[in-house]
């Protein structure tokens, strides 16, 4: 608790949350301004609310509890109030590090307001005040007091913030719509670039002003979800405008267009909007102090602590990309040791390459393999070093390796084959089938960057059991712990068991590749406790020989006790009395102010037994 309110008392938040006032239901003609000022106030701000599917919301309100479960909802629509810094003493020191954010922290201050002399020349604004904090907030650069993490450093930052749209009566302010995604990262400290822009007002040129809203996915007929909104459409300020009032509540701030109208939808990349009063100010990391600094979120860091790596010791990543927490091992290992990362997807394997090599790290070996394939099959004889257990698990690996969520379900990938090979054949010119399929490949991992680059990695049939002295499952799962989040609805019930089903098989995987006497560390960034504490009890059950072990540091709150009936008959166990505080649950509303997270950290003993 001492620690709790150290790190509470350093980043010293205060974020007072704005409600919406309900307009008077019949002014007075005198009142008319006012009210009309007030609905306003009320569309041109930040008030999200977190929609749910409803089997879920159900699910999680019994597990939390009705009002928990509501600020577990509030938080995650906000992002963290600091940004936190994992420093990389291979290169840098912490006081360096924290000397160079400061200067660069003090040069945009600087610049900041030269700009705000050219665009408020009506006002009268002192240079100085501004860079030194009396007319502007400051963004205090921080060790992180928790013992053991002196390492770690804090930038805070503040929000939210009232922006004023300068909205006139039948004259609203020129604005942009983006993507939840893009909006997303504009409130991490993200800047609005081309393609995250959806919609945008008649006649806005270069340089204009110009107001960010946010479109949100809403149901559709079929049961699917989508913003609905074409790409390029003129937006005219009026409730026929696509999704008006869905959009009250969701405006991320102002900027200025760096393109007119017509370059936004043109071109297809590029800076669309330059962010200058947000309703969350945190910092911008992108391209500063490369090699130095890593920007990762405290649980993530506490993570490669909890594993305690020792120089030496080969240690498994099985689900690495983007790398985070592989170079969070190695640095703590001094770079002595073998560190191998696994990712299924060969352009992440080329994104922990290249971190690996920013960082100047040299004992990390990256392999492209399916975490539910780790373990090696002994064909020499004619067996397989595998129980009888996995062999049925690895009958259905390659599908899983491909399948995905969609709109709830898994869509197996001959299904998707399939529709898409139909579709192909639709429009005309014959495409083979194996070149269709060539390019579902290509298209799974994003632009490609091997193709750009020629990159090539690793690939590897696995790793013989008992080969690791410590495996670190950071598990693929639903990931409803991420923050800021506009969007939930996506996930069912079903998607969620799906997800703890999926998690079971690759731990099964963990289980064969550490050494009796090693450490499994298990890890996911939701509040699911069907991926969480069910897991962990899934592992104890299973496997007599696993047991719980203390986590250092202890910083996130105890694990949930109890189990879960639905009325369909299904049912979760969760942790038994005294389990609780052997693992570690990270709020996003609790007093630490991070992303949704668990942690559980298992000894491994004879396996016989």
């Amino acid at each position: 608790m001492k620690r709790g309110r150290v790190l509470v008392e350093a980043v010293n938040r205060n974020r007072k949350f704005s409600s919406r006032t309900p307009p008077s239901p019949s002014p007075s003609p005198s009142q008319q301004q006012q009210v009309l000022l007030m609905d306003q106030s009320e569309r041109y701000c930040y008030n999200p609310s977190l929609h749910w599917n409803p089997q879920v919301e159900e699910y999680f309100s019994k597990a939390y509890g009705p009002q928990a479960f509501s600020r577990i909802s509030i938080a995650l629509t906000r992002p963290s109030c600091y940004s936190c810094i994992r420093v990389n003493t291979l290169k840098a020191t912490t006081e360096s590090v924290i000397e160079k954010i400061l200067e660069i922290q003090h040069e945009k201050k600087l610049q900041d307001a030269l700009n705000n002399l050219h665009t408020n020349a009506d006002k009268s604004v002192e240079v100085s005040k501004t860079v030194n904090g009396s007319t502007a907030e400051t963004s205090p650069v921080f060790k992180c007091p928790i013992p053991g993490l002196d390492y770690v450093v804090f930038v805070k930052g503040s929000g939210p913030h009232d922006i004023q749209y300068d909205y006139q009566q039948d004259r609203p302010p020129k604005e942009v719509i983006v993507s939840r995604k893009c909006a997303e990262a504009v409130l991490r400290g993200a800047q609005v670039y081309v393609p995250g822009i959806l919609a945008c007002s008649a006649h806005v040129e270069k340089g204009d002003k110009v107001a960010v809203s946010v479109g949100v996915e809403q149901p559709g007929r079929n049961g699917d979800w989508a913003t609905g909104i074409t790409r390029g459409i003129v937006l005219q300020g009026l409730k026929t405008d696509p999704q008006y009032i869905e959009r009250d509540g969701l405006y991320i701030g102002q900027g200025i267009t760096m393109l007119s109208r017509a370059g936004i939808f043109r071109d297809l990349s590029g800076l669309g909007v330059d962010m200058t009063d947000r309703v969350f100010r945190l910092a911008s990391f992108n391209d500063v102090l490369k090699g130095d600094i890593f920007l990762q979120n405290l649980p993530s860091i506490i993570t490669a602590h909890v594993l305690d790596p020792q120089q030496g010791e080969r240690i498994l990543d099985m689900c690495a990309a983007p790398g985070g927490k592989t170079t969070a091992i190695a640095s703590l290992m001094k770079d002595k040791g073998e560190v191998t990362a696994v990712d299924r997807s060969h352009n992440k394997v080329l994104e922990i390459h290249n971190l690996a090599a920013e960082l100047g790290l040299n004992s990390i070996t990256a392999y492209k393999l399916d975490a539910l394939k780790a373990v090696r099959k002994d064909k020499s004889n004619g067996t397989v070093t595998q129980s009888s257990i996995e062999d049925k698990l690895s009958q259905t690996s390659q599908q899983a390796e491909s399948a995905s969520f969609v709109n709830g379900e898994l869509v197996s990938p001959a299904t998707e084959d399939n529709k898409i090979y139909d579709e192909e054949m639709k429009k005309g010119p014959y495409t083979s089938k194996a070149e269709i399929r060539k390019q579902i490949r290509r298209m799974k991992n994003g632009p490609g960057k091997n193709q750009a680059t020629g990159g090539r990695v690793n690939k590897c049939e696995g790793f013989l059991p008992n080969s690791f002295d410590r495996v670190l499952l950071d598990a693929p799962c639903s990931a409803l712990g991420l923050r800021p989040r506009l969007f939930a609805a996506e996930e069912t019930i079903e998607s969620l068991r799906r997800h703890g089903k999926y998690q079971q098989r690759m731990f099964d995987q963990a289980v064969q590749l550490v050494r009796p006497g090693g450490v499994i560390v298990y890890s996911t960034c939701t509040i699911n406790p069907g991926e969480n504490e069910a897991l962990v009890r899934y592992a104890l059950d299973t496997y007599k020989f696993l047991s719980l072990a203390p986590q250092h540091p202890k910083v996130g709150g105890p694990g949930l006790l109890g189990r879960y009936e639905s009325s369909d008959g299904y049912f979760e166990e969760w942790l038994k009395p005294g389990e609780e505080d052997l693992v570690q649950r990270f709020d996003p509303s609790g007093p630490h102010d991070t992303i949704g997270f668990f942690i559980a950290k298992f000894n491994v003993g004879p396996k016989e037994a």
